[in-house]
């Protein structure tokens, strides 16, 4: 059974000296009472804001969801370029669909996140494997240490015939100046953070199967892949943890640039393209109309390089000790709803693909529309799921 409560949570690896200037994250709490738990998971895109109000009381019940445009430029690639910009948008975005600003859990995904799994054997002074664990992050995270923050959980612990302990830890590195400017945004709007958390964290808690595998079948990862505007999450599960987690230079738009550049279109042109587009099979002996061939050989030629992208991430995966064998991707975000997508990227990478169900660990309240854009909520739903 998949069992997340282990992950990491961003907001535990903010530095001490930091805490009075970001209270908020030690002491906003989530709304409700006797054993409820309210949470709004906010993801923040380069290309809209989304959110999923999420009471948690034994289980996860979905009460509201959200999205809205983001203006282009304010977040690249997962960083914020617009503080201030970013700040109003969040503001407008809150007040218009009355969203609590209490008990909000925010995710990001940058390339300047790290996520390894490592062992190290026989320390057991904390102090000492605290700091076994910071000469390892050296190694493991391509940040430098001293302008990161780090946080480290104890996966597992397995002892030798003499009693000697290897300890599986499970290490989480972000820069610093990404995270404080999330942080001065929400602060700015007047969004009390309850936590920030790793995209790739949250996609797992939404999407990953919790039924236990068969006892003759072999344990295999569980692979989820959210495909966003300008980038896309990557995250590989043991079934308990995340093992590996990745965020691909490869979104939506690189569709409708290859659409605008075969078919000289401008980019709003291409983009409705991309909407009406399909990957199936033209019926034998239907003719495909020139336009239409076009568009689907352009996304055809991109969805190869979101595929060479994919195999490199499993490939470096199954690389590492421990790794499991992979036996299917589970896809998310709104580029996933593209007609014969899942089957297209299956044929490019050989491993089956299909379509996540990003209410799978949530019970729907009456009223709340599940719109047919529900895969790009995927994230901010598991954003507000409490384990």
């Amino acid at each position: 059974m998949v069992d997340l409560k282990k992950e990491i949570k961003l907001s535990d690896l903010l530095p001490k000296r930091r805490r009075r200037a970001v209270s908020a994250l030690q002491t906003s709490k989530p709304r409700g009472r006797r054993g409820k738990r309210e949470l709004v998971g906010l993801k923040v895109g380069s290309s809209q804001l989304a959110a999923a109000r999420v009471v948690n009381n034994g289980s996860a019940n979905l009460v509201q969801l959200a999205r809205s445009p983001l203006e282009s430029g304010i977040v690249v690639g997962g960083e914020v370029r617009d503080v201030a910009g970013l700040a109003g948008a969040l503001d407008r975005f809150f007040s218009e669909y009355g969203l609590p600003r209490r008990g909000v859990r925010l995710g990001i995904a940058t390339n300047r996140i790290g996520v390894r799994a490592f062992d190290i054997d026989g320390i057991d002074d904390p102090k000492q494997l605290a700091n076994a664990i910071r000469f390892r992050a050296h190694e493991a995270v391509s940040i430098p240490i001293d302008q990161a923050v780090l946080d480290y959980h104890i996966v597992s612990e397995t002892f030798d015939e003499e009693g000697a302990v290897t300890r599986k830890i499970l290490l989480a590195a972000a820069y610093r100046e990404s995270v404080d400017r999330f942080i001065e945004a929400c602060r700015a709007a007047k969004i009390e953070l309850y936590g920030i958390d790793l995209e790739a964290f949250a996609l797992l808690r939404a999407v990953a199967p919790v039924l236990p595998q068969a006892a003759d079948q072999a344990p295999s990862a569980v692979v989820a892949v959210s495909l966003g505007h300008d980038r896309s999450t990557l995250a590989i599960s043991d079934g308990a943890v995340c093992d590996f987690a990745r965020v691909l230079e490869w979104g939506g738009a690189k569709l409708e640039e290859a659409i605008a550049f075969d078919l000289r279109l401008t980019q709003d042109e291409a983009s409705q393209l991309k909407l009406a587009a399909t990957l199936e099979q033209v019926a034998e002996g239907e003719p495909e109309p020139e336009q239409a061939k076009v568009v689907r050989e352009a996304i055809e030629r991109e969805l190869q390089k979101l595929a060479r992208e994919l195999i490199a991430s499993l490939q470096f995966y199954q690389s590492q000790p421990g790794s499991l064998a992979i036996s299917e991707i589970l896809l998310s975000g709104g580029t996933s709803r593209l007609p014969g997508l899942p089957e297209e990227l299956g044929r490019l990478t050989r491993v089956p693909v299909r379509r996540a169900d990003p209410l799978a660990h949530v019970r729907l309240t009456k009223g709340v529309d599940a719109a047919e854009d529900l895969a790009s909520l995927a994230v901010a739903i598991g954003l507000g799921v409490e384990l």
